[in-house]
């Protein structure tokens, strides 16, 4: 791991995490050139103790690892913070995916990946994590048991603050800013992932869900999010 002795700058700083030494220097390079600070670890040991000491814009994790691996790592940052994570896999398995987004990655890139597909869905994710371009009119709405804050970004149930990551609370605004209007499963993930992902429905489906666990007191009984049969979703009050 790359010792940090210096406060890092907020919001590009990126750690990488892989113990394929070609790889993390590929990665590296790559996210110099686009003025990003790079701290790296070779296994998940060092990762949770590198993101213990300090901030990161975003987390670019490798699931094979030795000692403790990324969808392990990815678990145990999730339990504190809902920093951006992209997954790189070596597997190009729809189980490997839908597990790591189930464990709380916003994105994930199979190996071998194009750098300009990484640079790209790391910018993407960042952007989603601070996006502002809510109006400031908006301010605070009440759907029944739920609260939101569209300024700060922040979700109540019944009084009780609701921890989401970036990913999930721009999924939850799209559709509570639109009460009532359905959005197909292509909508939502090209404006949410890019046009990339805009037939990966299974996606889409594992982060519903967890939103669902999280703002509806009954997932499988959800009031507020609602499924349109083989069309998409949609945000009632």
């Amino acid at each position: 791991m790359d010792s940090i002795t210096h406060e890092l700058p907020l919001g590009k700083t990126i750690l990488v995490v892989d113990d394929e030494p070609n790889i993390r220097d590929v990665i590296h390079r790559s996210l110099e050139k686009h003025q990003f600070i790079v701290v790296m670890a070779t296994n998940g040991w060092d990762a949770l103790a590198a993101f213990d000491q300090a901030t990161f814009a975003a987390v670019i994790l490798d699931i094979m690892m030795p000692q403790l691996n990324g969808l392990e790592v990815c678990r145990r940052i999730r339990q504190k913070s809902t920093v951006p994570i992209i997954m790189l896999t070596a597997l190009n398995e729809e189980t490997d995916k839908i597990t790591a987004l189930r464990e709380g990655a916003d994105d994930y890139l199979t190996k071998p990946f194009a750098v300009g597909e990484l640079i790209a869905r790391l910018q993407s994710v960042i952007r989603r994590a601070n996006w502002v371009d809510v109006p400031r009119s908006v301010g605070t709405q009440r759907f029944g048991d739920l609260e939101m804050d569209f300024d700060q970004r922040l979700v109540w149930r019944d009084g009780t603050l609701i921890k989401l990551t970036p990913t999930e609370y721009q999924i939850l605004r799209e559709l509570a800013l639109h009460p009532g209007k359905i959005f197909s499963h292509q909508t939502l993930l090209t404006r949410l992932w890019g046009a990339d992902h805009c037939r990966d429905a299974e996606y889409l489906r594992v982060y519903i869900g967890r939103v669902r666990h999280k703002i509806e007191r009954d997932a499988n009984r959800p009031k507020h999010i609602l499924t349109e049969p083989g069309i998409g979703y949609y945000f009632m009050k």
